[in-house]
């Protein structure tokens, strides 16, 4: 990935879409977005709605910009880990101190597509 890309994914607010069991989309606010080998990571401090979505669909869209409206819109499929390397990754980040941190979404990247 770009380092221009990763650079307004880590530092800028971002929209995370699912799908729930009935096909109804549904979109949070996400804090916490990271690029780790290629893959978004996204700490889940309160995403209950959006973690039971990505186990019933784990397709998702994650849409993020810059203050100049330039960003991208990242489509791909998510895993949810409670514990283990990817869990562990998050608990290390400075940003995530003082939130509950209760696991992350991995989402392998398929496809990248700029906001213009």
């Amino acid at each position: 990935m770009k380092e221009e890309i990763k650079k307004i994914i880590e530092e800028n607010p971002a929209a995370l879409a699912t799908v729930n069991a009935e096909g109804n989309l549904h979109v949070v606010a996400v804090a916490y977005v990271k690029v780790k080998d290629n893959k978004i990571v996204i700490t889940r401090n309160y995403m209950n709605q959006t973690l039971d979505n990505i186990k019933n669909n784990s397709n998702v869209s994650l849409a993020v910009w810059a203050k100049g409206w330039n960003g991208y819109r990242i489509d791909g499929t998510a895993e949810y880990f409670g514990e283990g390397e990817w869990f562990e990754f998050v608990k290390s980040l400075k940003e995530n101190k003082d939130e509950p941190c209760k696991g992350d979404v991995v989402i392998d990247i398929n496809e990248v597509v700029e906001l213009s």
